[in-house]
């Protein structure tokens, strides 16, 4: 077996997973949270009780919320956090990091990677390390009451990049001891608009704000949610996402494809392959509109997405659309505190540089940590 240390940054469903499964795998894992509360049962009994597709005692190195502490000695640091903290959390890893050490981001969103990144040269962080993002997240998995984490399933196959491109086989070899789930996806462009959250999450809750507001989300989310008409602007999300994705020479999966190919769910529209997914079967919507759905997969997903297009001059007014509600609803401009241009160190750019940024790790400018004069400009339509 390898001697990879690893580190498990956040403690939530997945992070407790992730930790678990390393442990039950021999591998030594340092977990960390910001807040102590969700580390208080793996203090009183030594790691995590896992249960489901895998099971036994996972027994935890070390759980600390001292950042410092639980990197120091760790060669590959796991990220499990909600999105809108990539950023924040590269500000406090930026004097931390030592060489050569590894980030994975589990997953990335869209632009993660290009964003932990630049922010990490926007802090002037000395050591160079690999920063990495995975398509989605390797487990489904939640915490249950009696403070044990239960793994629902493990997914076989999870594409994996890192920026730039060419460092994806070093993150690969590293992590495939542990986790032979990862395969190399062409770049972080790939991983990034690949990005189901974005057509699935935002789109249906913005369009069923009503219902939820009135009924506390007591609703079926895809079977009664993704109505006829709630799927055609789903769809035209995602054929803007595609757009996107055509024009910096990505293949995406289109909705369709990826739930005929995840689930086995097939239909002439959108709306009949929703219909005819039994997985999605009784899954309750959100209780209410402060929610994931929202105040991550907005900012992290679809703004991105939003301005990776206006750099490639694609059109994407149903994804500026759906960003506009959400602004609304949350009083909160996400096109500012999203993961922005600015943020993902491409303001300025042109496609072909945001391509060569992605895959040599390459920008016309010498700090990648650049920041555009009027770092917001353009981003809005209109």
């Amino acid at each position: 077996m390898d001697r990879h240390v690893y580190a498990v940054l956040g403690a939530g469903n997945g992070g407790q997973a992730m930790a678990g499964y390393l442990a039950l795998r021999g591998y030594p894992v340092r977990l960390w949270n910001r807040s102590p509360g969700r580390l208080a049962s793996i203090w009183r009994s030594g790691g995590i009780r896992i249960n489901g597709v895998i099971r036994g005692f996972a027994p935890i190195s070390l759980a600390t919320n001292d950042l410092a502490t639980a990197i120091e000695g760790a060669d590959i640091l796991m990220v499990v956090l909600p999105a809108t903290a990539h950023r924040p959390l590269a500000q406090a890893l930026a004097g931390l990091l030592v060489e050569d050490q590894i980030i994975v981001l589990n997953p990335g969103r869209t632009g993660g990677s290009l964003e932990v990144r630049n922010t990490l040269a926007e802090y002037r962080s000395p050591a160079e390390v690999i920063v990495s993002e995975a398509q989605t997240m390797l487990f489904a998995s939640r915490l249950m009451d009696d403070g044990s984490c239960h793994i629902y399933s493990i997914k076989k196959h999870v594409s994996l990049a890192a920026v730039p491109a060419e460092d994806t086989a070093t993150v690969i070899g590293s992590l495939n001891p542990a986790f032979p789930h990862f395969y190399p996806a062409a770049s972080v462009l790939e991983t990034g608009l690949d990005n189901m959250g974005a057509i699935f999450h935002p789109g249906v809750t913005l369009l069923n704000a009503a219902r939820i507001e009135a009924t506390g989300g007591d609703f079926d989310y895809y079977q009664e949610g993704v109505t006829p008409t709630v799927a055609r602007v789903i769809e035209q999300i995602d054929n803007e996402r595609m757009e996107v994705a055509r024009a910096y020479r990505v293949r995406a999966r289109s909705a369709r494809e990826w739930l005929a190919e995840a689930y086995g769910a097939h239909g002439d529209t959108l709306h009949q392959a929703v219909l005819n997914n039994p997985g999605y079967a009784g899954i309750k919507a959100p209780p209410h509109l402060n929610h994931r759905y929202i105040w991550e997969d907005v900012p992290t997903s679809l703004v991105p997405i939003a301005d990776l297009g206006r750099i490639a001059g694609v059109a994407t007014p149903t994804i500026n659309a759906m960003i506009a509600l959400a602004c609304s609803i949350h009083d909160t401009d996400y096109w500012r505190e999203g993961r922005n241009a600015v943020t993902m160190g491409i303001a300025g750019l042109r496609l072909d540089e945001v391509r060569q940024l992605v895959h040599k790790g390459e920008t016309p400018f010498a700090d990648i940590g650049y920041v555009a004069q009027d770092p917001i400009a353009g981003n809005q339509p209109g």
